[in-house]
């Protein structure tokens, strides 16, 4: 069998969107899948990663990006002035008029390659890796042009994103696309699978989640600190909020210290200051995949933040909740009660879970978490082998090998 997977997250852009498209890459040719990859020349992302690097077996194949590059417009305008501040302000109107969404240039380069890799190496299967959503495009378009059978993989909800506000820019006839076209849907929590199957789809509709990357943490070890470190890696972007959490630190002693690696808004730095919390927060840039790892691991627990998005919170079943898992550190979860997030957690036995937007359960969790490690009984996350073995990204690859297998 021969795959043609098509994503704009793949090395050396750097971010949590890279490693599910980079280990099906790896794990795929291991199950005897000839696997090539369509990715842009340059992802045009917002950070890079040098130290990740493609699967050896396989095969790459670029193509010229036409999308512009990604921007913080919030940040971006309050640094730009004058005529800087009006090209800005003008480029960023240019990406919302963009439809479905502003990586969709890459498609005049994507489609046209698409449709010869497909011709010219007998490609059996079409498999579209999105966000961006408008990946889903190119598979509809090289399924029309030449018959292959085509899978879409949704890590995120095409219709209940979280971060968005409303479908304004044609997300419901992207969805509808995909029900109409795709052979098969992959999802990664079950409310965006039953969302999909709402839609009536022509093919079979998949839960298939990201899988933890136990092996990435090989090497890396856990020293107990002289303070309580609790340690949020990744962007924060679109409703993601810490605040709830950072008012929730300031009702504890000086013996928490909170790290945010990543990206960390002008406004959330200012409410650090109005919180006093001064040197009871740590803001570390962002950090190369190993390195993020690594302060996951040497943390006495992990902070994960899902907003509510007005109900779409519960669509979200991140990357960053399996590093965590891996990591084997106790984990705060501030994330929708009733979301796919809270289910895997409390599934495990991994973490604590309270209201995103609930200081006083936020407060009393980690003072809970706090209290465990004074006392040292606060221990790391240990798995029983059976539980570690399917939640491995490798057990996660291997279905959706089956699932590619079993298209007719």
């Amino acid at each position: 069998m021969k795959v043609l997977l098509a994503t704009m997250y793949w090395p050396p852009a750097g971010g949590g969107g890279v490693p599910r498209p980079l280990k099906m890459a790896t794990y795929l040719p291991e199950l005897g899948i000839e696997t090539h990859v369509l990715v842009p020349a340059d992802a045009k992302r917002l950070h890079r990663d040098e130290s990740l690097l493609p699967p050896p077996a396989a095969i790459v194949h670029e193509t010229r990006n036409l999308a512009p590059h990604v921007h913080r417009p919030r940040a971006e305008l309050a640094q730009a002035r004058g005529l800087e501040r009006l090209r800005l302000q003008v480029a960023l109107t240019g990406r919302r008029l963009l439809v479905p969404d502003a990586s969709s240039p890459w498609l005049l380069t994507a489609v046209p390659a698409a449709i010869r890799l497909v011709r010219r190496h007998g490609i059996d299967v079409v498999v579209t890796s999105s966000p961006p959503g408008s990946v889903n495009l190119l598979g509809a378009a090289v399924k029309r042009a030449t018959g292959v059978r085509w899978v879409a993989d949704l890590r995120d909800s095409l219709l209940s994103h979280p971060h968005r506000r409303q479908n304004v820019r044609g997300e419901r006839r992207v969805a509808g696309l995909v029900a109409r076209y795709a052979d098969a849907i992959v999802c990664v929590a079950p409310a965006a699978v039953e969302e999909m199957r709402a839609l009536s789809p022509r093919g079979p509709v998949e839960l298939i989640d990201h899988g933890a990357d136990f092996d990435d943490f090989d090497g890396l070890e856990y020293t107990r600190g002289e303070r309580f470190r609790i340690t949020h890696t990744g962007t924060i972007f679109g409703r993601r909020d810490p605040k709830p959490f950072l008012r929730a630190r300031a009702r504890l002693d000086d013996d928490v210290i909170a790290r945010f690696v990543g990206d960390f808004r002008d406004a959330d730095r200012a409410a650090i200051a109005e919180l006093g919390l001064g040197d009871r927060v740590e803001l570390i840039p962002y950090q190369p995949r190993r390195e993020a790892l690594a302060l996951q691991r040497d943390s006495e627990a992990l902070l994960l933040l899902v907003p509510r998005g007005e109900g779409r919170g519960r669509f979200v079943v991140t990357t960053k909740i399996f590093e965590y898992l891996a990591a084997g550190r106790p984990i705060l979860a501030a994330v929708p009660e009733d979301g796919a997030a809270a289910g895997l957690l409390r599934e495990t036995g991994a973490g604590v879970v309270a209201p995103p937007d609930d200081v006083d359960a936020i407060a009393a969790a980690l003072a809970g978490l706090v209290a465990g490690w004074r006392e040292g009984s606060l221990n790391g996350v240990t798995l029983a082998p059976e539980v570690r073995e399917g939640l491995s990204r490798r057990a996660r690859i291997e279905r959706f090998a089956e699932l590619l297998r079993s298209l007719p």
